[in-house]
């Protein structure tokens, strides 16, 4: 169990980083005088970052060793950390949460493979891999209220500084409890993957937060999203063909996996895109402090970390059907609720709202990771939870990119206008939050469990014949 909470010490601090920086943002456009696109990249250059080199990060520990990879990452996280806290600009504040996420890009993936490496027996794995879930949704709804908190208590460098603690707590206990390995079967690396996966992701998300600015119409605006195209088709096609592809486009063969995937992007963009807004919302429309802005979220992270664990526990026993027609479900009901908010909505329907936010978001993380996992052979798990990680990743990328599309003036709103704006990107989470229902009945019908086993099937060894029989 030490090494179990020390892989997911590692996860806790890259999740709730993903979203504690929401509650600064307000004080970080203040203090550093940062544009609405300056803010996005504050956000997004993190979480795309970890999107674009989660694999890459999972195939070296293969090869140099998991325990040290892990370690590498801890440590030059907690550096990124430093250096935000450090930081005089909003573009010396990107550049630090760039090295930041290169160092979170190497842990959550390896903690994942130091998991299913320890944890050999069918129940201990899933057990562990319904905790590490659950996790998930726990460290990001936790982030809003811890940040609320440190914000008031000492300033927004603050949230930065939690890391290093905690960095060098993992550290130890990494050296301490954690044994080094490697794959048996090292694959080959794959660097033009690697690259076109990096440009799609780049490039669209880029066209999302500058295409506001520079107009829809804009030659350059167009650039970059034929760019992002022709990355997209370009990584297709080169992973199809290569024998050791960044990612094995088989995995998506596999219904459960593909959906997975699909919803983790979904839910994630949700997600980011109420974080990215909501904080705006309380500190500037509502006058609230940001320690309030955090007690206000508390109903968000109490219906995580109590459903996230029941999700786990329903995923277990029913399978992931329940838990993904209730989250899509309650995720639109608190997205519908969304658009009927002023500048003077009672603090009660705020409770209630965020806390149905909450429990939706709780109750997806846990079939996320089970349905990624299910039916992989156990060398293959560490790679197939890594395409769900990215997903989450990208996803939050996605949802502040277009939350600043759809409601950019909304950020540095102050009155009624702010509600007005943001009206359209509830419209939209309530579209995902029904694709998640959907999508959540369609990847448990028999067709889609059947697609599993076939997919298992690809990757398992062919015998080869006995000479004698030949």
């Amino acid at each position: 169990m030490i090494i179990l909470g020390t892989c997911c010490l590692s996860l806790l601090i890259v999740s709730m980083d993903a979203t504690i920086v929401n509650v600064a943002i307000p004080a970080i456009r203040r203090d550093l005088n940062a544009s609405v696109s300056g803010l996005q990249w504050v956000i997004d250059i993190y979480t795309l970052v970890l999107a674009s080199l989660l694999l890459l990060s999972g195939a070296m520990a293969d090869r140099i060793g998991r325990r040290r990879i892990f370690q590498i990452g801890l440590t030059v996280f907690a550096l990124g950390s430093l250096l935000c806290s450090l930081s005089t600009s909003v573009e010396m504040l990107i550049a630090a949460r760039f090295v930041q996420a290169i160092g979170g890009s190497m842990l959550n993936p390896v903690a994942m493979s130091i998991i299913t490496q320890v944890f050999t027996g069918r129940a201990e794995r899933a057990r562990a891999v319904g905790i590490w879930g659950a996790v998930v949704g726990i460290s990001m709804a936790l982030g809003p209220m811890v940040g609320g908190v440190l914000i008031d208590l000492l300033d927004w460098k603050a949230v930065f500084w939690i890391n290093l603690p905690i960095c060098a707590a993992a550290v130890v206990l990494a050296a301490i409890f954690v044994p080094e390995s490697k794959s048996s079967t090292v694959r080959r690396l794959d660097p033009i993957g690697q690259a076109l996966g990096i440009v799609f992701m780049a490039a669209l998300v880029s066209g999302l937060i500058e295409g506001p600015n520079m107009g829809w119409g804009d030659p350059r605006s167009l650039a970059i999203f034929a760019v992002a195209i022709i990355g997209l088709v370009g990584f297709i096609r080169h992973e199809r063909r290569h024998a050791s592809p960044f990612i094995d486009l088989r995995f998506f063969r596999s219904v459960p996996f593909a959906t997975a995937t699909v919803i983790g992007i979904l839910a994630f963009a949700a997600y980011g895109g109420f974080l990215f807004l909501m904080s705006n919302y309380l500190q500037n429309v509502r006058g609230y402090s940001a320690i309030h802005t955090g007690v206000i979220y508390l109903p968000i992270a109490v219906g995580t970390l109590i459903f996230s664990p029941i999700s786990g526990r329903l995923v277990g026993k029913y399978g992931t059907r329940p838990s993904l027609i209730v989250s899509g479900l309650l995720l639109a009901v608190a997205s519908i609720l969304l658009t009927t908010f002023t500048p003077t909505t009672p603090v009660w329907q705020l409770i209630i709202t965020f806390g149905l936010f909450g429990v939706g978001f709780g109750l997806v993380n846990a079939p996320i990771t089970t349905s990624a996992v299910s039916g992989m052979p156990r060398d293959r798990a560490g790679a197939a939870s890594a395409v769900a990680s990215t997903s989450r990743q990208l996803g939050v990328s996605l949802g502040v990119a277009i939350s600043g599309s759809i409601a950019g003036a909304a950020v540095t709103a102050s009155d009624g206008s702010f509600t007005d704006a943001v009206q359209p990107l509830w419209w939209v989470t309530t579209g995902l939050a029904l694709a998640i229902t959907a999508l959540g009945i369609m990847s448990t019908t028999a067709w889609a469990k059947n697609t599993v086993e076939k997919t298992a099937f690809l990757f398992t060894p062919t015998e080869p014949k006995d000479p004698a029989h030949v």
